[in-house]
């Protein structure tokens, strides 16, 4: 029908959309001298879970939704590569964000303690630990944790064991998502303690023989030009506070759209085995490509914050040409 080829083309647009734009991101932070440093290796990171996502899980994900009864025919091998892989590049990417959420909020409300140094640390530590967790929730039926294969009923799908479904749910996405929405609110109430009035200028008439004095309320600069002096308040809205918000507003939207596109599909993921509920096989395909869009919108959100992407893009076609 004409409503199942738009739905495909679709689907196959999102496809190549979400390979392309993370390809792209990953050429930029590897011919980029100065994205060779954090936080930009977390992108890096989370770019090549979504390239994976695209590359390897989306493509047999709708493979199994053009078959007739969503049906998987393709062998058990592929399957449970299929299956592993649709794991592992989801939680990761998942973590991933969360990784980024937890970077922004250490920079902004410990910025002195949080060293270049100590961040490139801390974020080689937190990229290990995902893909090490990513890895061991995919891998974990490989290993008799329940069954991805049915022969008989062609059936490919994620262990629905109830103890698997407890501990993967939870591991990719709930404790993920408690972990950004307390960050989010932290950085939240940082950002608003730290907004300062507006800036404001003054200019003062001194005499010839005035010094330069502390200022006794408020932090000013004071500079002393023959017979007046220019005084710049610098309690007001700050570059590094604007940072800061811009900052915020970032992670905030990152985890806005991560919630969206994941919490649908990780209920049902949830709930279906536990109370064995039989959920329509059409929602559970709405809900799992919604999922698969938010490795779409995850260099949008970061690189759109980013006039350095954006500078880098332009450059890196400019030279293409």
């Amino acid at each position: 029908s004409i409503f199942t080829i738009l739905i495909v083309t679709l689907l196959v647009l999102l496809t190549v959309a979400t390979f392309l734009w993370n390809l792209l991101v990953l050429v930029t932070i590897l011919r980029v001298k100065a994205f060779h440093r954090v936080p930009h290796n977390l992108v890096a990171s989370t770019a090549v879970s979504d390239v994976l996502v695209a590359a390897l899980v989306m493509p047999l994900s709708l493979v199994k939704e053009l078959s007739a009864g969503r049906r998987w025919r393709l062998g058990r091998e592929l399957c449970l590569v299929w299956v592993c892989f649709d794991v592992m590049c989801c939680t990761a990417s998942i973590w991933n964000v969360t990784a980024i959420a937890l970077d922004r909020y250490w920079s902004i409300t410990r910025h002195l303690e949080y060293t270049l140094l100590t961040r490139r640390r801390i974020s080689n530590i937190m990229i290990a630990l995902t893909w090490a967790l990513s890895a061991a929730i995919s891998l974990a039926p490989l290993f008799g944790w329940g069954e991805t294969y049915s022969p008989e009923q062609e059936l490919c799908q994620v262990s629905q064991e109830p103890s698997y479904t407890i501990v993967s749910t939870g591991g990719a996405f709930y404790l993920p998502l408690c972990v950004v929405l307390f960050v989010y609110w932290k950085i939240y109430k940082a950002a608003k303690f730290r907004m300062g009035g507006r800036r404001s200028n003054a200019v003062v008439p001194l005499p010839k023989t005035a010094q330069v004095k502390e200022a006794s309320h408020e932090p000013q600069m004071v500079f002393t030009a023959r017979h007046a002096a220019i005084t710049f308040q610098t309690d007001g809205e700050t570059w590094k506070e604007q940072k800061e918000k811009k900052a915020a507003l970032m992670v905030g939207i990152l985890i806005g759209v991560f919630v969206l596109c994941w919490i649908p599909f990780f209920i049902t993921e949830l709930i279906s085995p536990l109370c064995s509920c039989s959920i329509p096989p059409i929602w559970k395909s709405i809900f799992l490509w919604l999922g698969y869009s938010n490795s779409f919108f995850n260099p949008l959100i970061y690189t759109a914050f980013n006039k350095n992407y954006n500078n880098a893009f332009k450059n890196l076609f400019v030279k293409q040409r």
